[in-house]
């Protein structure tokens, strides 16, 4: 049987996540410096945002090195928070704590992490699959924990994190117990924190590819390769009501990746699946799924650029009952917008016009600088272009293991609209 999280100890309950009024874990400050705001530029830290710009900072009192901790103070030298500081990112300082004498460090780590398997526990969030920290969601800015059946895979994305590998390493070997964890700090984004790109074996042994049920679904997830940490678990919730809104019809998977959607509504009683990817590796991994779910006569998964294939599909008068539009961010940075608003349009255009009378369209986005109300300005505007009469079914995001600041904003980066498009596509 596969040994579970270890239950949190009590004391480790009551320090929670990142709370305000939290107590510290230990007594004694061991900030480098501190950290002084511009007046007037302390308003998001007072909220409870965790990052903070090198431009809101007036002055840095004291030489804190790069990856130490630091107290970030207003103007007039109100404590406001507690953090680790980097120069060499735009995000200079991610803040751990609310209260004076909080010590960023592997004990701070340790009960931040108890908090978030607690927190798990709590919600009754459970599964082979499941995110056990999320950065910022659970007050730990540059670390991700995703567990695959007996294997931790693991992402540090910020300089203070990633000098905590090995305490981090001994904490979630003795919290989780899990046979091996892996390192997935290949993102890109480690380049503005100045850190090179780095995989690799942090505890036992770890098999390139880890089969895991989701929901029903046997899925391969790809430890060692692939992308993520090895499968998109943010999507569960909404794979789940696909599922149940599946039986008897048709279904097109439109960026499918390894095809969980597509398996998902098969599950469900779909009757055929068709995905669409543009990687050989992904749609490779997709039949060996529908393989292992018994499946594979339903399902058939195509290579090539899903804008081509939908207006082509459109053109030869394809419909489909059940339409998932799960697409790459089309933006990661504020500057690409307007074309990632483009992008969104057309490919939700097309969409919209392959479903059938009284289908189902379930379209999401994971751009962050595309906030949920300007996604459904984008889906009115798509409608309206396609000429389909759309209802709102419902609109969600990201499961509860990945859970949302509310103080942050780029925390709720999933969008997922079901819509229920009703009457003939127009020529």
């Amino acid at each position: 049987m596969r040994p579970g999280p270890r239950r949190p100890r009590p004391d480790a309950r009551r320090a929670g996540p990142l709370t305000r009024d939290a107590a510290p874990p230990v007594a004694a400050a061991t900030a480098a410096g501190r950290v002084v705001l511009r007046r007037g530029r302390d308003g998001r830290a007072r909220a409870g945002h965790l990052w903070v710009y090198a431009g809101e900072i007036e002055r840095v009192l004291g030489e804190p090195a790069p990856g130490s901790p630091v107290d970030v103070v207003d103007a007039r030298g109100e404590y406001l928070g507690t953090g680790y500081y980097n120069p060499a990112s735009n995000i200079a300082v991610r803040l751990v704590a609310y209260a004076p004498g909080v010590v960023f460090g592997p004990g701070l780590m340790r009960a931040r992490i108890e908090a978030a398997l607690a927190y798990r526990e709590h919600l009754g969030l459970t599964g082979e699959a499941l995110r056990l920290v999320s950065s910022d969601g659970d007050g730990i800015p540059g670390l991700t924990v995703d567990r695959y059946g007996d294997q931790l895979v693991v992402q540090i994305g910020t300089l203070g994190i990633d000098r905590l590998r090995t305490e981090l390493t001994a904490i979630l070997v003795d919290l989780v117990a899990p046979r091996g964890i892996f390192e997935r700090s290949d993102l890109p984004t480690r380049t503005h924190e100045g850190l090179a790109p780095v995989t690799g074996v942090l505890h036992g042994e770890v098999p390139d590819v880890v089969e895991v049920e989701v929901d029903g679904v046997r899925l391969e997830a790809p430890i060692r390769s692939g992308q993520k940490t090895g499968l998109f678990l943010d999507h569960r919730p909404n794979r789940r009501d696909v599922q149940a809104l599946a039986d008897g019809r048709r279904v097109l998977d439109v960026f499918c990746n390894s095809g969980a959607f597509a398996l998902a509504a098969l599950r469900g009683g779909a009757r055929e699946a068709l995905g669409i990817d543009s990687s050989a590796e992904a749609l490779a991994a997709a039949d060996r799924n529908a393989a292992r779910n018994g499946v594979e006569q339903r399902a058939r998964f195509v290579e090539g650029n899903a804008f081509d294939l939908l207006k082509k599909m459109d053109r030869s008068g394809e419909r489909f009952d059940l339409v998932v539009l799960d697409p790459p961010a089309f933006t990661k940075s504020r500057d690409a917008v307007d074309a990632a608003r483009r992008g969104y349009k057309e490919i939700n255009l097309r969409a919209l016009r392959l479903a059938a009378p009284g289908g189902i369209v379930v379209t999401a986005s994971c751009s962050y600088h595309i906030g949920p109300e300007a996604f459904l300005d984008i889906l009115v505007d798509a409608a309206a272009d396609a000429g389909r009469e759309v209802t709102l079914l419902s609109y969600g995001g990201q499961g509860a293991d990945h859970p949302v600041n509310l103080a942050m904003p780029e925390t709720r980066y999933l969008k997922c609209a079901f819509l229920v498009v009703r009457g003939a596509s127009s020529s």
